[in-house]
């Protein structure tokens, strides 16, 4: 796939400072303010100042120019205007006026996380001592950008334009949402069906389950009223989650265990219904994930 990553999003919020503040204690470094990055990932979420909250850009990494250029002629073959600056190109969606900027970048290097030995029916990889996910001490910092969720009140005009302007591959499907790529992860773009545009989440990647519990854990005994929904294991794409609030009322999901997708042939998908493909286990859905409080300002 000539597309190979997420490498920045920026995002509009009324009070920069304090939604700095919680992805710092999320565990993204601030560079500078408002510029936070990851462990693999460096510089990948930019906050700004705007009104309400707000989806503003999505960076998208790809191997050459040859690759912009060929985004550029399925653009230019949907209608959907572009410019073309060096190595650099930036259109916006139609339908939700999220701007896209995809650039020539470094297929990321990630880290290789420590396999944790575990201790199951018939099977002791770890005799005689504790667990080391127990004994972790230092504090969580998730190592790339995962994928984030948009709404669209058009999302069918919006897939097309991943998919057949800019590249996006199609995971999974439902009538409502798709699940979108532009790597080897299960999804980088979810898209789904509502009365506006908006930002539903971001999602960070750390190493394993017991990064996510213990991430979420310490975010909600700082501040309870942050807890949205978790820790449990979703069935599309089967990763483990917990999401959490930003003072701006976006949710931030860590993640662990995401399916890849290396083999377009290879992968089939599950004949999910609707009702299977939200959650494997997990608490109830609290209704305030579905529907977010502030809704009613964003899509008016």
């Amino acid at each position: 796939m000539p597309l190979h990553r997420l490498t920045t999003l920026t995002v509009g919020v009324p009070d920069v400072p304090a939604t700095a503040a919680f992805y710092r204690a999320f565990g993204l470094a601030e560079a500078a303010p408002g510029v936070l990055g990851t462990r693999d990932g460096g510089e990948q979420l930019r906050l700004v100042p705007a009104q309400r909250r707000g989806l503003v850009s999505i960076g998208v990494g790809a191997d050459d120019p040859d690759d912009v250029a060929r985004v550029a002629a399925s653009l230019a073959a949907l209608g959907v205007p572009a410019t073309r600056d060096g190595d650099a190109l930036a259109t916006r969606d139609p339908v939700t006026g999220v701007g896209i900027v995809v650039a020539v970048a470094p297929r990321l290097r990630e880290t290789p996380a420590v396999a944790a030995a575990v201790n199951a029916p018939g099977r002791i990889e770890r005799p005689n001592r504790t667990a080391d996910a127990v004994l972790r001490t230092e504090p969580v910092r998730p190592a790339k950008l995962s994928h984030l969720a948009m709404s669209s009140p058009d999302h069918e005009a919006t897939i097309r334009f991943f998919v057949d302007g800019l590249g996006f591959r199609t995971s999974d499907r439902f009538p409502i949402v798709a699940f979108l790529r532009c790597s080897d992860d299960h999804h980088n773009v979810a898209v789904q069906l509502a009365p506006g545009a908006f930002l539903h989440h971001t999602a960070w990647e750390v190493a394993d389950v017991d990064e996510v519990g213990r991430g979420g854990a310490a975010l909600v005994q700082e501040d309870p009223a942050r807890h949205v929904w978790g820790l449990g294991r979703h069935a599309v794409g089967s990763n483990y989650f917990w999401y959490l609030r930003d003072p701006a009322g976006n949710y931030a999901e860590y993640v662990s265990d995401l399916d890849r997708i290396t083999d377009d042939d290879a992968y089939v998908s599950p004949a999910w219904t609707p009702s299977q493909g939200l959650f494997a286990w997990s608490p109830p859905v609290p209704p305030e994930f579905l529907s977010p409080p502030d809704l009613a300002a964003l899509v008016g």
